[in-house]
């Protein structure tokens, strides 16, 4: 684990820590978080500073069919395939204007990107809905579609023991699996094992995704 220049005082985010330092496991303290978080700060792509959230592997660990608490809290292992926790995606991207990058590994394993200039996971309360701004990138964009029941944009969590996707016959978790913003159901699907879907990219047959955060700028491509 990386440590920090003052150990009393833990950066917000990965944006915080210097330039110059390597990719890897870090201590974050978002604002109103209750205590520090352990993740994995990205700091080569696209000029670094990135939280990783999600990260998914084909043949992976982990099975992603987790409760509602799992989900909330986190699981698996930060250096490899692992779910940061919705309570703390949502503490960090309350705290300022974020942005999100999705990297998407396609069936030939050739890697996708798709971002969005903003992004924003409400309260739990508010169903840890996800918010998403406007999209550029190579991978298309399956979480802000267009497509009648397919829009993950505004949709809140749902999970196999929470249905909270708006499809009126089937919980989306429990029939398609993992944890997601389901629709009814989905255009993507990124909490899979062996199953990451994104559309018009791969059909649940994706090599791999990550998804990454870090405080808005104005231009994503330099």
């Amino acid at each position: 684990m990386k440590s920090n220049d003052d150990d009393d005082e833990f950066p917000k985010d990965c944006s915080e820590i210097p330039g110059y330092s390597e990719s890897g496991v870090y201590v974050i303290h978002p604002k109103d978080s209750t205590h520090p978080l352990i993740v994995y700060c990205d700091m080569t792509t696209h000029s670094g500073g990135w939280i990783v959230i999600q990260r998914n592997s084909f043949n992976s660990e982990i099975t992603w069919d987790e409760s509602w608490t799992t989900y909330k809290y986190g699981f698996g292992n930060v250096e490899k395939d692992y779910w940061l926790g919705n309570e703390h995606v949502h503490q960090i991207t309350k705290q300022k204007a974020y942005q999100a990058r999705f990297l998407i590994q396609d069936q030939n394993n050739e890697e996708k990107i798709a971002d969005y200039n903003f992004i924003s996971v409400e309260s739990e309360a508010n169903g840890y809905r996800l918010k998403l701004g406007s999209y550029m990138g190579t991978a298309g964009d399956a979480v802000c579609s267009a497509q009648a029941g397919a829009t993950h944009d505004n949709m809140k969590f749902t999970t196999k023991d929470k249905d909270q996707d708006i499809h009126s016959a089937v919980n989306c978790a429990s029939t398609y699996g993992g944890g997601w913003w389901y629709a009814a159901c989905f255009a993507s699907k990124l909490n899979n094992k062996n199953g990451i879907h994104w559309q018009g990219l791969c059909n649940g047959n994706c090599k791999g995704s990550t998804i990454l955060i870090r405080p808005a700028d104005y231009c994503i491509y330099q």
